[in-house]
């Protein structure tokens, strides 16, 4: 892999991570569209991938950082009521992790298998467009506030996270349509989505982080290049993305939708005819 190829690679992941669009799906189309020959299956790929994922959770960290120290505050705390709202929410942040962990501990090499196939991709990111679409237009007369939501609905948005496990579904697209489905505004279900978000990639890269020991060319400076832009470009990605949730509550998730079924749709035609 060339530097160019890395840093291109790197801003996708910082961009299509948290932009509900799918970064598993980019990360198998783009090189294909490309006619980039990188090894997806290759040992090193997929730990290349976490390093650039340490990166994204690192910027979620630190723009999330408030919500993450109440949470330790509030869990060392346990027994003062004023700690009781931020209590209540990690634990529905950690009900929510638990499905995508199981689901992706026990199909773990089915879904690599989904690394080399760029058309099966493609076509469920149009799928994707058409989940955001549909969450879109079955919205609750009366959104539920972040602090209510119940143990069932972190479960189910846990269930659609597992949806991400397939390249070409979101991660944080299934949690927002998720969360937009159980109750929550555009804003909180991106907030929520992003919260759950840092578990589930700091998971990635303590799974991943024996084979970076194993593979020591995954360990060199264009690694370390590549996780600075991911996580740079994450940064970026998310205040942008609160900022839009923030003052687009009807049909915030349009864009995203409309771009998914026409990127799916153009990579299909591409990879087909090109």
């Amino acid at each position: 892999m060339t530097t160019l190829q890395a840093i291109v690679m790197a801003i996708l992941q910082g961009i299509t991570e948290l932009f509900p669009i799918s970064s598993l799906g980019h990360a198998v189309i783009a090189p294909a569209l490309l006619h980039w020959s990188i090894d997806q299956n290759a040992p090193g790929f997929l730990p290349f991938l976490a390093v650039m994922h340490l990166g994204t959770s690192v910027a979620l960290l630190a723009y999330f950082w408030r919500d993450w120290l109440g949470f330790a505050l509030s869990v060392a705390k346990f027994r003062d009521p004023a700690g009781a709202p931020d209590r209540r929410l990690f634990w529905r942040v950690v009900v929510a992790t638990i499905p995508a962990v199981i689901v992706g501990f026990l199909f773990e090499k089915i879904l690599r298998q989904g690394f080399a196939l760029p058309k099966l991709a493609a076509a469920f990111l149009i799928v994707n467009g058409v989940m955001l679409l549909i969450a879109d237009r079955v919205k609750r007369q009366r959104p539920r506030p972040i602090q209510e939501l119940g143990w069932l609905q972190a479960l189910v948005i846990g269930i659609f996270q597992c949806l991400a496990l397939i390249p070409g579904l979101s991660r944080s697209g299934a949690t927002m349509a998720g969360g937009y489905l159980c109750g929550l505004n555009h804003e909180d279900a991106a907030r929520f989505s992003f919260l759950t978000a840092t578990p589930i990639i700091l998971g990635a890269v303590v799974l991943e982080g024996p084979k970076l020991l194993r593979h020591g060319e995954s360990l060199g400076p264009l690694s370390i290049v590549a996780g600075a832009v991911a996580g740079v470009t994450a940064f970026a990605s998310v205040v942008v993305l609160m900022r839009w949730f923030k003052t687009h509550e009807v049909r915030g998730f349009n864009p995203f939708a409309i771009y998914c079924a026409v990127a799916g749709l153009g990579a299909l035609i591409a990879l087909n005819f090109g």
